[in-house]
């Protein structure tokens, strides 16, 4: 039977219950902000440094990659040093990196250096994750979850237009150093933070590493991390090539572009927020089946409408927003669900994946298209396509495994 109270394995004598939830937040939106704060400065980055749009996009390729490397490196290291000290190795690392960003030179010593911030940045999300199975179980960690997710996802609402009134009086360098500001507060944080593993992995590192293989032969976490994974492709295809779709293709200022990424953005924290009311009426499953096909609409509108002008294609992606969002407790809970141990390896895996498949989405987005939109388009329809057909062949997999435990 699945407990839906707090299981209190280590009480928070500093943060009590609603500051862990606030500092898990926190650390979990140090990707999203990292990212989203210097978007409007982009295309301007590209002029200072007289490099093009491909490379001037490696800052953010850069991030997200090492972003999930640091992820997939600092959740075994938790399970065999503890969450805390790993967390606060991290975010210090993260720290001293964005002064670093701030004082670059060129676009390839930002690049370094924001490949630098995010290996430290990837311990905050990683000990987040694993912190929250540590500490909550059953109906009460996918709520938790449900929160957690969606303050993080506040992150991109807030970023863009900070981001761009900061460049109405200093340089994208200025952007970096409140980066810097947010890592020494993220340290702060973690100090009041009580360490909630119980249990620690022994052996070497190198030993405690080999729990991320032992995790991917799973086949159902294997399968699972796959499926949600991929919704990342499309979302973050998105996250990089707004800039230039609004305000290269149709020629808005940099603030203009600042709102309507926030007009998109407003609606990443409603998704999580829906599937919590919407899983006290319908099954999990359901929930997750209507999510994933909402991909395919909004791929239709984007391909059909979007190039039309910046209302449509902003009302296009808003689907797959609330939708994406509402998806992703469930799946990250059923992830969880798969492993009894190595929380930490799991946990990173899960953020390490979702980073890469968004690197991906990335990474195409910025190849040399005469259309972005278009490209945008046929990669959020292909993605709902995809999860759709391996979602049903998962479910139907776990129906046949249910049945045979219940003949038994």
């Amino acid at each position: 039977m699945e407990s839906h109270e707090l299981t209190t394995k280590t009480e928070q004598r500093i943060l009590g219950d609603r500051g862990l939830v606030l500092l898990l937040s926190y650390m979990t939106a140090f990707g999203p902000f990292s990212t989203d704060m210097y978007l409007p400065a982009l295309p301007g980055m590209s002029e200072h440094f007289s490099a093009p749009i491909s490379l001037v996009n490696m800052t953010i390729i850069a991030f997200f990659v090492f972003f999930g490397v640091g992820t997939l490196f600092w959740g075994p290291l938790s399970d065999k040093y503890g969450r805390k000290p790993i967390l606060l190795i991290g975010i210090g690392i993260y720290a001293a990196a964005s002064i670093m960003s701030a004082c670059a030179g060129n676009i390839h010593q930002l690049i370094a250096f924001r490949a630098l911030q995010a290996t430290g940045g990837g311990a905050a999300a990683a000990v987040a994750i694993a912190v929250v199975k540590d500490t909550y179980s059953g109906r009460k960690r996918e709520s938790i979850l449900a929160v957690v997710q969606s303050i993080m996802l506040l992150a991109p609402i807030i970023a863009p237009i900070p981001g761009a009134l900061m460049l109405q009086w200093t340089s994208w360098r200025g952007v970096f150093w409140v980066m810097s500001g947010l890592g020494v507060i993220g340290f702060l944080g973690g100090l009041t933070l009580t360490e909630t593993i119980h249990i620690r992995s022994e052996g070497t590192i190198l030993q405690a590493l080999s729990r991320l293989g032992v995790v991917l032969k799973n086949p159902s976490f294997a399968m699972l991390l796959l499926v949600f994974s991929c919704m990342a492709i499309p979302m973050m295809a998105y996250v990089a090539g707004s800039s230039y779709m609004y305000i290269r293709q149709f020629g808005l200022t940099e603030m203009e572009f600042s709102y309507f990424f926030v007009l998109n953005a407003i609606f990443c924290p409603v998704g999580p927020l829906m599937y919590v009311l919407l899983s006290k009426r319908f099954e999990r499953n359901a929930i997750i089946i209507f999510g994933f096909s909402v991909f395919i609409l909004s791929g239709v509108l984007i391909l059909c409408f979007a190039s039309l002008s910046p209302w449509l294609l902003a009302f296009s992606v808003i689907p797959t927003t609330i939708f994406g969002g509402s998806v992703r407790p469930p799946g990250t809970n059923l992830l969880l669900e798969q492993q009894k141990e190595d929380t930490g390896s799991a946990s990173s895996l899960i953020g390490c994946f979702g980073i890469l498949f968004g690197s991906l989405g990335m990474l195409i987005i910025s190849l040399d298209w005469s259309n972005l939109v278009l490209v945008l388009g046929i990669l959020t329809l292909g993605t709902g396509l995809l999860t759709v057909t391996l979602w049903l062949a998962i479910a139907s997999r776990m129906k046949q495994v249910r049945s045979s435990l219940i003949a038994d």
